[in-house]
């Protein structure tokens, strides 16, 4: 049986409130480099939309007659207008529509995801909340409970339910803030965040998925 470690459960005004244990298995793993690399790589390539196009000889606006006749013009011979050698005719070898998804298996997302999230928790840039409710969704009173956690002015990622509206009300348009639900949560936006905020029931449910 694996062991576990504990982490500090704390509220909005950073008073510990309890103790939330951690399997070892998940949040003390070593990061492998090259993992975390593939991971990353694949996860921002996913995000490309490719949707760029380029209009070929074919599909360029012009007239399909030969522009003169293919002797005794002292002109080099011509068929069509819509050339790539001439002004305004086709691209040869252009972008097309296409995906950029690279395969990563399950098992491999989730070994990199546990290294990084082990490496904030050893840096000591994880922090645990009993509950990540808000009265009202106002940004300057979410800051304010921020700077209390220590977090202000920090690239912060917050770890909670997507129910949680007033949490995603008050982040949203802060750049330096963003919300993720625990099933959604990956390697890239950890390291792309320099503290990880999340409740307790969030950080039970993603320990379960990657033991």
């Amino acid at each position: 049986m694996g062991g576990a470690m504990k982490i500090e459960v704390k509220n909005w005004d950073n008073q510990v409130t309890g103790k939330m244990e951690l399997p070892d298995a998940v949040f003390a793993r070593e990061v492998n480099q090259h993992l975390v690399w593939e991971v990353v790589r694949a996860y921002l390539a996913s995000r490309r939309r490719g949707t760029h196009k380029t209009k070929e000889r074919s599909e360029v606006k012009g007239t399909g007659s030969k522009p003169w006749k293919q002797k005794s013009t002292g002109r080099a011979r011509a068929g069509s207008r819509q050339s790539p050698l001439w002004r305004s005719g086709g691209t040869v070898h252009g972008p097309r529509p296409r995906s950029y998804a690279q395969k990563v298996n399950k098992k491999a997302r989730r070994a990199a995801l546990s290294g990084v999230l082990s490496q904030r928790l050893a840096e000591g840039r994880l922090v645990v909340l009993n509950t990540m409710e808000l009265d009202a969704p106002k940004t300057k009173e979410f800051l304010d409970r921020l700077d209390r956690l220590g977090v202000k002015g920090e690239k912060v990622l917050l770890v909670d339910g997507l129910e949680n509206l007033n949490l995603h009300l008050a982040s949203r348009n802060r750049p330096e803030l963003k919300m993720i639900d625990a099933g959604s949560l990956n390697a890239y936006e950890v390291l792309n965040h320099r503290w990880i905020v999340a409740s307790e029931p969030a950080l039970r449910s993603l320990a379960e998925v990657l033991s």
